[in-house]
């Protein structure tokens, strides 16, 4: 069941990216190549799935146009990761198994192809097929999630800072919360959002993906130790070399691997209430953690 679910969403995702991002046969044609580039490399799609599937656990079916909502975020997730690659952050040659955006167009276009997927994403949330209100709410959900005040950016920032420091705990819980967390739960908040979802719903979804996200970063910082290049589809061991704070160098790895699963059993306490419809959910954040790349 799950891996059908993961199947047809992105096919789902894929098709509204496609259908969105502007063809690399437009001009100026060097952008539109590299946004796509970086967009089409592969990947999961585990944010607009996530989206989706909040969704459908408010609405108990797909509300139309939800999936134009999950390709914003995904864009913004892209540019997220062009912009990590760059020179001047993670200096990185490999992302999804291909080379990286300024490894194929060269800087400057690769710093662009972020802004520009970043703009776009916007463009497209503005043009959402739901209620103004809600609207609103999910564009300031997505603008916090990505800023600097406990945000993506915000998170980028400290972990660069953090870079050969001896971080404490709680600096590297607020570089993960921010840095990665802060943006699935964002997907999983606006995806219930654009369904209608109430406040207490959205309060018992928002609790979830705060669990699920810092999870999923634990199990990101375990496969980096664990797993090669070849089956990460980037390079492995960066964060070591350039000793980032992450759990395996502060609690040790078989702590971090506890932690990742007792973090997503309390994650999917949250969801008990909705039943059924929040099997779904449940069983992608355990997924996001037993991943192997």
């Amino acid at each position: 069941m799950l891996k059908e679910t993961l199947e047809q969403g992105r096919i789902i995702a894929d098709a509204a990216l496609e259908r969105l991002l502007p063809p690399a046969t437009q001009y100026p044609f060097s952008i539109h190549q590299a946004m796509r580039h970086s967009v089409f490399a592969g990947g999961k799609r585990l944010r607009p799935i996530l989206t989706m599937e909040a969704a459908r656990m408010i609405a108990a079916s797909l509300p139309p146009g939800v999936e134009e909502l999950g390709a914003a975020l995904e864009m913004l997730h892209t540019y997220s990761l062009i912009h990590d690659d760059l020179p001047a952050l993670d200096n990185d040659d490999l992302r999804r198994g291909l080379p990286t955006c300024h490894k194929v167009y060269g800087e400057a276009i690769a710093i662009l192809a972020g802004d520009a997927l970043q703009t776009y994403a916007y463009e497209v949330l503005a043009k959402m097929r739901c209620h103004a209100a809600a609207s609103v709410a999910i564009i300031a959900e997505t603008a916090r999630a990505t800023g600097t005040l406990e945000g993506m950016i915000g998170g980028q920032v400290v972990d660069i800072e953090s870079e050969h420091t001896q971080a404490n705990a709680e600096t590297l819980d607020y570089i993960h919360r921010s840095k990665t967390g802060a943006l699935i739960t964002a997907c999983l908040v606006t995806g219930a959002l654009y369904a209608g979802a109430s406040e207490c719903q959205l309060e018992q979804v928002r609790h979830f993906g705060k669990l699920a996200g810092l999870a999923f970063q634990i199990a990101d910082d375990i496969l980096d130790v664990t797993q090669t290049s070849e089956q990460l589809g980037k390079t492995a061991g960066k964060d070591l070399a350039a000793e980032k704070a992450t759990y395996p160098a502060l609690y040790g790895l078989e702590a971090s691997q506890h932690k990742a699963r007792e973090l997503v059993d309390q994650a999917c306490a949250q969801l008990d209430s909705f039943g059924e419809r929040g099997n779904t959910l449940k069983e992608l954040a355990r997924f996001l953690v037993e991943r192997k790349n």
